[in-house]
């Protein structure tokens, strides 16, 4: 029986880590490009029906989880931001994901919290999130990779960066070869190489093993976000 002050997990959260055991493809997005008349008095303006166009775009590609991920912004703007792609996760049946912040998952109901290694515990997330959001923790080694992969809090990891990518400028890539590792495993637990993969070198991540990836740039900056994500699915296991 669960302990006393910790919730079971209920349908919701039962429900969510099914669609999480079936996704395949993560979309991790920034706002700025999505940011109308920027302005100091105000703060940041969001161009809802552009993002939400976009998001509704990545789903109907075969996306199945996108994350909102932008420092730059103010915390009310990332709430407006989650909020709406908590509204459009649910209209298409994907998954919506926050970046770091437990407080912001709480507030705006989104299914996953996605962290860092010098992010909240798996402990302090679960204190503020309760059972039914599920969370998600970056690995750069095989260490940690482990560490994530015997957590029973954590629902699923990611590994990477494969390639160097501007979105982690500074940290070194680790190739394919912790893919590799972590899918020889063969880990019941979902995990997710990531770090500059797109659709021209997908196939040396699934060639590892790795049957689920996560994308920025090779479905955001893309001029057909739909297309951008098929062309990805279609590369990935059903």
């Amino acid at each position: 029986m669960p302990h006393p002050t910790v919730p079971a997990v209920s349908e919701v959260g039962r429900l969510r880590r099914d669609r999480l055991k079936a996704a395949r493809l993560y979309v991790c997005t920034d706002l700025q490009r999505f940011i109308a008349h920027p302005c100091e008095d105000s703060g940041d303006r969001l161009d809802f029906s552009a993002l939400r166009d976009f998001f509704s775009a990545a789903f109907s590609g075969g996306t199945d989880i996108i994350q909102v991920r932008d420092k730059k912004v103010s915390v009310q703007t990332e709430i407006a931001a989650l909020e709406l792609l908590r509204e459009v996760a649910g209209e298409c049946g994907g998954l919506s994901a926050a970046n770091d912040r437990a407080d912001l998952a709480a507030i705006t109901g989104v299914d996953i919290l996605h962290v860092g290694q010098e992010d909240l515990s798996t402990a302090q997330a679960r204190a503020v999130l309760g059972e039914d959001v599920m969370i998600g923790r970056s690995c750069r080694t095989a260490d940690q990779a482990h560490r994530a992969e015997t957590d029973a809090g954590i629902d699923y990891f990611c590994t990477g960066p494969v390639w160097e990518t501007p979105t982690k400028p500074g940290r070194a890539a680790v190739g394919t070869e912790l893919p590799a590792t972590v899918a020889a495993w063969e880990t019941p637990k979902p995990f997710f190489a990531i770090g500059g993969i797109n659709a021209r070198n997908i196939g040396e991540v699934t060639a590892t093993g790795a049957d689920r990836v996560v994308v920025v740039r090779a479905v955001t900056e893309a001029e057909d976000p739909a297309a951008a994500a098929r062309a990805l699915r279609q590369q990935l296991p059903a």
